[in-house]
């Protein structure tokens, strides 16, 4: 027998089950609007906690919120007590900024608060995988159980995880997946990265003190203008040569307070900021050197220092096996085209908190219109997702659920 008759005769592999029907990608996308015209803070996620368990419920499971008051598990299937869960994470927080869009019927109906980081993409996304996987546990053809985890305030450092983890949320989970939208990469595609995928993300709050006086006599006093604006501009220098470059460590500055009137030299100035860090032990050794640099700056301007260098979270790092049950899992969906090598990102997500527990991977899911020339970024005013990459999430994580299953 020739070997192209015998590959001929080889059996076609199955397709999964799971496919989304018209009504629920419809539904979906409702969903998803909704939570978008009503965004809520981080643990204030009051409203979204109640939709998300009122649909669950409404699909017969048995959804549990979390002791915080926001934010729920909900198992689909029965845990044994042996085999680990394969968990699947949104986190359903937004963001204090604007909604600047236009044009659109979904836009927030809350003044100063945004989904600008897709949140209620990846709420949505989890949900419909849920519904998916219900209705297939309802058939018997749902392999082993999966545990969902809707997170509250993953934009408030050190991160809504750390609870969700004292609450208990990752007891009988063995592996965890999640998504996050990605401006960069069009609908239909996914990005994967072995190893660290995001970077470690501080907080950091400087406060300068000195007399004050009159700008007419600078010499007389302590120049808190001159102070603020070295330490904005050297300390990011400093450290720079202070740590490998290969870190990638980076201090920026968001917030700059000094003085209320052009003559006179003020007694206060504040600055506020992010530092960012790929390497995992660079982050560890940030706050010493952070505070050796405020202070070397500040002393050489005759200022007093006040630190309040804040922990945020450590880099995401993607367990390679977890990774790959994701490239299965797009793949057997969409095909390996449809997935592409991502980057490591300088942005913090406290998705890396739950892998200091258990293994898991993140991916990134892409949420531009094929073609367009937009250049929409996260945490922006205008930032927005095609929706449908919502049905593409929900493959994904179906896929991953009845493979995982299939192989524990």
């Amino acid at each position: 027998m020739s070997r192209e008759s015998s590959e001929a005769d080889l059996p076609e592999e199955a397709p999964l089950p799971g496919e989304l029907s018209e009504a629920l990608c419809a539904e979906l996308i409702a969903f998803r609007r909704d939570l978008h015209m009503h965004p809520e803070l981080g643990n204030q996620e009051f409203r979204t906690t109640a939709a998300i368990r009122a649909r669950l419920e409404a699909a017969g499971l048995k959804p549990r919120v979390l002791p915080s008051g926001t934010g729920l598990i909900c198992d689909i299937g029965s845990w044994d007590g042996v085999h680990p869960m394969l968990a699947i994470r949104a986190d359903i927080d937004a963001l204090p900024i604007p909604d600047a869009k236009a044009g659109v019927p979904y836009r927030s109906t809350v003044p100063d608060r945004a989904h600008a980081c897709g949140h209620d993409v990846h709420t949505t996304t989890v949900l419909g995988a849920g519904l998916v996987l219900a209705e297939l546990h309802r058939q018997g053809r749902l392999p082993a159980p999966v545990r969902l985890l809707f997170q509250p305030a993953e934009e408030v450092l050190p991160g809504g995880a750390a609870d969700a983890i004292v609450a208990g949320v990752l007891d009988g989970v063995g592996r965890i997946i999640a998504v996050h939208c990605d401006p960069r990469v069009d609908v239909g595609r996914i990005g994967l990265r072995h190893g660290a995928i995001t970077s470690a993300c501080d907080r950091l709050e400087v406060a300068l003190d000195g007399p004050g006086g009159h700008t007419a006599r600078p010499h007389l006093t302590t120049d808190l203008v001159t102070a603020v604006a070295r330490v904005a501009s050297d300390v990011p220098a400093l450290l720079a040569r202070r740590i490998d470059a290969r870190a990638g460590l980076a201090l920026t500055w968001g917030r700059i307070e000094a003085g209320h009137a052009c003559n006179v030299i003020p007694m206060h100035a504040e600055l506020a900021g992010t530092v960012r860090c790929l390497d995992l032990g660079a982050w560890r050794d940030a706050p010493d050197l952070v505070h050796a640099a405020i202070d070397e700056v500040a002393n050489l301007h005759g200022a007093k220092s006040e630190i309040n260098y804040v922990r945020g979270v450590p880099p995401v790092v993607n367990d390679p096996v977890v990774t790959e049950l994701l490239r299965d899992a797009m793949a057997a969906r969409r095909g390996p085209y449809a997935i592409e090598d991502t980057e490591q990102s300088l942005g913090g997500e406290d998705f890396s908190w739950y892998l200091e527990h258990v293994p898991g991977a993140m991916a990134r899911l892409g949420v531009r219109t094929p073609g367009s020339n937009a250049r929409l970024d996260l945490h922006r005013g205008d930032f927005d997702a095609d929706e449908a990459a919502i049905k593409v999430g929900v493959e994904l994580f179906t896929a991953a659920a009845l493979l995982d299953g299939n192989r524990s």
